[in-house]
């Protein structure tokens, strides 16, 4: 009989079994916020409590997060303190069009976070909120505007300064140490990923895993961008990871396209040596894998050999050459050293108009709040109002706003009644700073015990910012419960009815959406006959795995029979891949050769311009492709090695191209997407 385990909530989990780390992470929250606490009060700012809900707001495990949070969250205030001046300063007699102009600012707030990533996504959310929390309050003071900007910036500034330094000095965990094991990770999952490549299985789940892994990485090398010389070293030699990773899984997809190619005769010679190689690769064993270098040095001698499973072959001892250059990239991580020629960081796919539409959505919410306190006179509604502007910066540019919204409604409903009883029962007959510290400090370090924990993060962060706004400490504090109830009651207001309209306008991803980001990919892939080489491995790379990473999750809630758009992503992945490995062996071409070779890119970017492929395009690139092959038979300077593997990859660009108009003509609403409908 098996004995059912029981699985103990995450919440006692972290209250009461806390690791460590957990503690001093909690711990360090306490020390930079009561700091921070205390120097708001001796320095007589406005809201002291803003200078401590900073804290917790930019509070984050390691320093370097800290620092690059702090940093953007500095710029995005001090960019929404200006817009908020500027605001009151056009409109601050015609409320109406001083509502229609924020509303406006936040949407395009919104449209920029969702268009960047990382902190300077973050900044552009600080950008919009803290237009809100100073504009909308100084509309009945329009001449205290100024005053309330600096006070703001003020108290944020000491927040983040406090914040900063208490990462940075006790017990600090930096980011650059773990990028080295991060790497790792991605370099398995890369290995892992090759090997399921060269064997043509599964190519959907050791993809998207290797693709995850590079995405995540990179996000953590921004952060260790902040943490001095070291971590700048580490994170430019991650770049160089991620480019020779999407390389290696390159070289390993070609192969797999190369044998689709071969005759059964041929297809029997190469298969045990893939198959090999795929085994060595899955367990990361580098000896079998340089062992069977040397065996494929010798195979590729063979005379006897086939052209075919010869290029193939040449193909395959790609493989373990990226593999080295990927192990002295790590390896270069691991020591914080740059490599030579360190890529760009990887770009990732903008869907503009999607940004757009956000921030359109956002608008829209916030027009709806100012509409309910016009129509209401509710004297606390401009208070519901400031929260749904935090709100909408915040979470409307998400993927998921509703959910993420809802999460945070939950952490507010849970931290009312806790300050109503700190604030209107317990701090009332408590006088001076320390016993104030005590009373905040308990459910604080309690909810920072939450925040290492990725599911109730989200919650507790909401509840701590909540909680010091819903108490207020200042030096001349007011226990007022009326005061307390329309505050409280005005942010549950306002965070619901944004939480209603983003679930009410729901902005899913549809065909329509398929059909932009098909049309971008065609629009990278033309771009990629003439970007400069030496960076368009990153730059293509990066951009089609952010994309086949949406589509996985789109294609996941569609039918069976309409899952043609993950394939319709690995095609055009092919084809870029194909295009880089051809232009990477013609580098050096002579004038006559290289005269063809740029016909024949401008042929393929014409038709990826024009529409892409379709059933009628079936044979369009037949006659350029027989034009270059010709080209390259009467080309004698350039090497044997490097004519063979443009051969190869000139007739696995005709094999893509053909595949992919067969695909759209076996699916008509792919062929109706692809001719941009």
């Amino acid at each position: 009989m098996k004995i059912p385990t029981l699985r103990i909530p995450d919440f006692w989990l972290a209250v009461l079994a806390p690791s460590r780390n957990d503690l001093l992470f909690a711990l360090r929250n306490m020390i930079a916020g009561g700091i921070a606490l205390y120097l708001a009060f001796r320095f007589d700012l406005e809201q002291p409590q803003w200078a401590l809900t900073t804290v917790f707001i930019v509070s984050q495990p390691s320093s370097g997060m800290v620092l690059a949070k702090g940093a953007y969250r500095l710029l995005g205030t001090f960019t929404g303190a200006v817009a908020s001046i500027g605001l009151i300063a056009l409109f601050g007699q015609a409320p109406l069009l001083f509502l229609l102009a924020m509303a406006l600012w936040l949407a395009f707030c919104t449209t920029g976070a969702s268009l960047l990533r990382n902190h300077a996504s973050y900044g552009f959310v600080l950008a919009g909120y803290t237009a809100a929390i100073i504009a909308l309050p100084s509309t009945a003071h329009p001449l205290q505007v100024f005053d309330q900007a600096v006070a703001r910036c003020s108290e944020i500034s000491l927040g983040i300064i406090c914040a900063a330094i208490a990462s940075t000095v006790l017990w600090p965990r930096r980011v650059e140490q773990a990028l080295a094991a991060q790497g790792k990770l991605a370099w398995q999952a890369g290995m892992r990923a090759a090997a399921s490549e060269l064997l043509g299985q599964d190519q959907r789940k050791g993809l998207l895993e290797a693709l995850g892994k590079l995405v995540a990485v990179d996000a953590q090398r921004d952060h260790a961008w902040f943490e001095g010389p070291q971590g700048r070293r580490r994170s430019q030699a991650l770049r160089v990871l991620s480019r020779d990773l999407l390389s290696l899984l390159r070289a390993a997809r070609g192969v797999a396209r190369q044998r689709l190619m071969l005759a059964s005769a041929a297809n029997a010679r190469v298969t045990p040596l893939i198959e090999q190689l795929a085994d060595a690769l899955e367990h990361s064993s580098q000896e079998r894998v340089a062992q069977l270098a040397a065996r494929l040095e010798e195979a590729l001698l063979d005379h006897d050999l086939p052209q075919d499973a010869h290029a193939c072959l040449m193909q395959l001892a790609q493989v373990p050459v990226l593999l080295e250059r990927s192990v002295r990239a790590l390896q270069a991580v691991e020591q914080a050293r740059v490599p030579r020629g360190a890529p760009g960081a990887l770009s990732w796919h903008r869907d503009i108009e999607q940004g757009i539409l956000g921030g359109l959505r956002s608008a829209l919410a916030f027009l709806a709040v100012a509409a309910f306190w016009i129509l209401s006179a509710w004297p606390s509604g401009l208070g519901a109002l400031s929260i749904c502007g935090v709100v909408l910066s915040l979470f409307a540019g998400r993927e998921n706003p509703s959910a993420s919204s809802l999460n945070f409604l939950k952490g507010i409903a849970l931290s009312v009644p806790i300050a109503a009883i700190v604030g209107l029962f317990l701090l009332p007959g408590w006088d001076g700073f320390p016993l104030l510290c005590v009373g905040l400090g308990i459910p604080l370090f309690f909810a920072s015990l939450c925040m290492s924990r990725p599911k109730l993060a989200p919650l507790a962060s909401a509840f701590c910012i909540f909680f010091v706004n819903n108490v207020g400490p200042s030096n001349l504090m007011t226990y007022d419960l009326a005061n307390f109830l329309n505050k409280a009651i005005a942010t549950l207001v306002g965070v619901g009815i944004a939480v209603l309209v983003f679930r009410l306008v729901s902005l899913n991803p549809g065909e329509h959406h398929y059909r932009r980001m098909f049309r971008a990919s065609l629009f990278d892939l033309a771009q990629l006959t003439s970007r400069p080489l030496e960076q368009a491995e990153s730059w293509f790379g990066g951009r089609m795995a952010d994309r086949l990473i949406r589509l996985a999750r789109y294609c996941q809630s569609l039918p069976q029979e309409r899952r043609q758009h993950w394939d319709n992503g690995l095609l055009g992945l092919d084809l870029g891949d194909e295009l880089l490995q051809l232009r990477a062996s013609l580098g050096a071409a002579d004038t006559v050769l290289g005269m063809e070779l740029g016909r024949y890119l401008h042929s393929i970017a014409l038709l990826l311009k024009s529409g892409g492929p379709t059933p009628q395009r079936h044979h369009q690139l037949d006659a350029p492709t027989v034009a270059l092959l010709k080209a390259l038979e009467q080309a004698p300077h350039v090497p044997e090695q490097d004519l063979e593997m443009a051969r190869a990859a000139l007739l696995q660009l005709q094999f893509t191209w053909h595949k992919w108009c067969r695909l759209t003509r076996h699916d008509p609403r792919a062929a109706a997407s692809l001719q941009g409908q």
